[in-house]
């Protein structure tokens, strides 16, 4: 046994229950996903396996330190590469000894590690890193840079754990396929929390975690697709039948209470026509009450239990097809030469960002790839495209075209303004119920309304994002998307995919998923060199 969860529960400090009494294992060598809707706390609970989290209740027991790479890096700005890799110590101590000082305390922080230095050199090299120093700040490097960092930590302190944290987000397609091929060829013991769907289609087990504990699937994405689908049909047929029990409940208690009514007008007139005695009537009476009020009440209890069933059912069943946005066929005619673009570059002075100056046209209806690795210029040739920034060298010509900029912040999303506030801003006269129940249809309950956008998950701002673009009644001629897929959960990401994909527009797309990418449809590629 690796590493044992057992009845493990936590609770944030204002109070929201993230997970309650889960318990789980992993063997050496399993190489097992993480998966769950933002929000279940997947990331709180690699914090609480890596130790530097407690749980309210519960333990962890693990035979081996696990090591950790991270999802968000905040933490590490004001860091050097040797801190964030946990050698700064030994580094001192061995080149204090190279220079003479032979004290026992440096020789154990060394711990006979002679080779940290020339091991660590090779570790950043073989993710490209062999540019930068041990003592670079980590707030100077991009995200894909600190992701390499971390990788090449594995290189360095070999652990027999590791636990990562959506690794491929900030990585270009290059390095993803490095670290697929690392995953793949090692024999670590691996957990790993990512909606990057290549990457999960390549381990064999998935544990789910949701509300109501963690779930176990014996197989890839595709398996738990398979499952989940199977899943959500039977809750399905039992939702219907437990509608149907409720709709012959609700019957049942009329039927009864029409008899009941007839029997008490019925008895009632044979009093009066026999004459019975005042006190054998309230007898009588007082026995036809209670019979009626415990039948009323044993139909109250059933439909009660039923009506919570069905609440519960549709709780688990996610309205995957009503959140879908469907947008209009674009106006422009199919064919339009939007773009052209000859011998286009970009760069201050002499120095320009592309080897080869760009060369493409792009027409309305056409899906196009933006495809290079990191700082190769994908967001700078997107702020071309849509005349943000005017071309250093070549002819660029655009014709007239509305488009939609969705990027992985979703920054079309302010902040400052509460849910509600946001939503109405891109309303065109529609009255308040019917953004309320738009609202409602993209899963943000009458609690959320008032909520900062700056608090929403990655996944809930692409989801207002689409609400904000459906209620605007404009459908674009260009969607842009910029990595859109990169901070939201797999459910999301299903929306977002089936939405973009059944657009009847253009699109230009930067992305480094290949899932995703292979989802599109896409016509062609402009590469970045």
């Amino acid at each position: 046994m690796c590493i044992s969860v057992q009845q493990l529960s936590y609770i944030h400090p204002d109070k929201e229950e993230l997970f309650q009494d889960i318990s789980f294992s992993i063997t050496k060598g399993q190489k097992v996903a993480l998966i769950g809707d933002n929000g279940s706390g997947k990331s709180t609970l690699m914090h609480i396996l890596k130790g530097d989290l407690f749980p309210v209740s519960g333990k962890v027991i693990r035979t081996s330190h696990p090591y950790y790479i991270p999802q968000h890096f905040g933490q590490y700005n004001r860091v050097t590469v040797a801190q964030a890799l946990r050698m700064d110590d030994k580094l001192r101590a061995l080149h204090a000894i190279l220079n003479g000082d032979a004290s026992a305390r440096n020789f154990s922080i060394l711990d006979d590690d002679w080779d940290i230095e020339e091991r660590s050199r090779i570790a950043l090299s073989l993710w490209g890193l062999d540019y930068i120093d041990f003592s670079t700040s980590l707030d100077s490097l991009s995200g894909g840079e600190i992701t390499k960092l971390f990788l090449a930590g594995i290189g360095i302190h070999e652990p027999g754990l590791i636990l990562f944290d959506e690794p491929t987000n900030h990585l270009d397609y290059h390095y993803r396929d490095k670290l697929y091929d690392f995953i793949s060829s090692s024999r670590k013991t691996m957990l790993i929390i990512s909606h990057d769907r290549m990457l999960l289609n390549m381990l064999p087990e998935i544990y789910e975690l949701r509300k109501d504990g963690i779930a176990y699937y014996a197989g890839n994405y595709e398996f738990y697709k398979m499952q989940k689908e199977q899943e959500m049909n039977s809750l399905q047929a039992k939702l219907e039948e437990q509608e149907k029990e409720l709709r012959r409940a609700r019957k049942i208690a009329q039927e009864v209470a029409e008899r009941n009514q007839k029997r008490d007008a019925r008895n009632k007139k044979d009093i009066q026509q026999k004459g019975i005695a005042r006190i054998i009537v309230n007898t009588l009476r007082n026995k036809a009450e209670n019979s009626t009020a415990k039948q009323k009440d044993a139909h109250e209890q059933k439909m009660g239990s039923l009506r919570e069933n069905i609440g519960d059912i549709r709780k688990s069943l996610p309205d995957m097809k009503s959140m879908k946005t469907d947008f209009s066929t674009s106006a422009l005619h199919a064919g339009k030469i939007l773009i052209t673009a000859k011998d286009v570059n970009f760069g201050y002075g002499a120095d320009l960002l592309w080897k080869n100056p760009l060369n493409f046209q792009i027409k309305s209806g056409e899906r196009v790839l933006l495809r290079g690795s990191n700082g190769s210029g994908k967001t700078t040739l997107l702020q071309l495209l849509t005349r943000q920034l005017p071309p250093q060298a070549g002819i660029l010509t655009t014709a007239d075209f509305s488009y939609v900029y969705l990027d992985q912040e979703y920054s079309i999303i302010n902040n400052d303004h509460s849910v509600y506030e946001q939503i109405r801003q891109f309303s065109t006269g529609l009255q308040e119920h019917e953004i309320k129940t738009i609202l409602n249809r993209f899963l943000f309950s009458y609690s959320s309304w008032d909520k900062k956008c700056g608090l929403l998950s990655g996944g809930e701002k692409m989801k207002l994002a689409l609400s904000c673009l459906m209620v605007s009644a404009n459908t674009p001629d260009v969607f842009i998307l910029d990595e859109p897929t990169n901070n939201i959960d797999i459910r999301n990401v299903e929306i977002l995919t089936s939405t973009i994909r059944d657009y009847k527009g253009t699109i230009l797309l930067v992305s480094h998923d290949q899932y995703f990418i292979g989802q599109m449809n896409i016509d062609y590629e402009i590469e970045l060199q």
